[in-house]
């Protein structure tokens, strides 16, 4: 029976119902706690709309502007080292949180990005430009420019080796 319901409305929607149902059941057991939860879940949204109205139309843009060719030629198969530039620099200056980049990523995916320049992007989200002089000032320009190099390395490491286990993975 969960079944047919599943295929019938998906696992969004199912999900969806069994939401609305868990707060149906909140409001009947205390109306309060479901009135803060409302609350909480109102400013939440309120929060991240323009983040998501952000991404949505970037996707948009890279919908309209970059055909699959594009994409392929910097980021595909054949890409080489402009691939991985693009990847570590992207994932450098990119900000905001990173389930927002998710969608934005899939859609690369779909059009032809491969998984280590998708595991390289995630990577090198660590180093973050705002947060380097604080980091320079606690502790000195030495250690900040040896780790900020080892994370942009072992990026390229992360990379080959998600690669490598998503071609397995594909295989088998």
């Amino acid at each position: 029976m969960i079944k047919k319901i599943i295929e019938k409305v998906g696992v969004g929607g199912a999900f969806l119902f069994l939401a609305v149902m868990g707060y149906g059941i909140l409001g009947i057991f205390d109306f309060v706690l479901l009135r803060d939860v409302v609350t909480v879940l109102i400013r939440l949204t309120v929060r991240i709309a323009p983040i998501l109205l952000v991404v949505f139309v970037v996707m948009l843009l890279t919908n309209l502007f970059f055909d699959n060719k594009i994409v392929f030629r910097f980021l595909g198969k054949g890409s080489g080292f402009r691939g991985w530039t693009v990847a570590i620099v992207g994932g450098i200056v990119s900000s905001g949180p990173i389930y927002m980049w998710y969608p934005l990523l899939s859609d690369l995916k779909e059009k032809g990005m491969r998984d280590c320049l998708i595991a390289t992007f995630l990577y090198t989200r660590a180093i973050k430009i705002p947060l380097l002089p604080m980091m320079v000032h606690y502790f000195g320009w030495d250690f900040t420019l040896a780790l900020s190099i080892y994370m942009v390395l072992f990026s390229v490491v992360n990379g080959v080796i998600v690669q490598r286990l998503t071609q397995r993975g594909a295989e088998g």
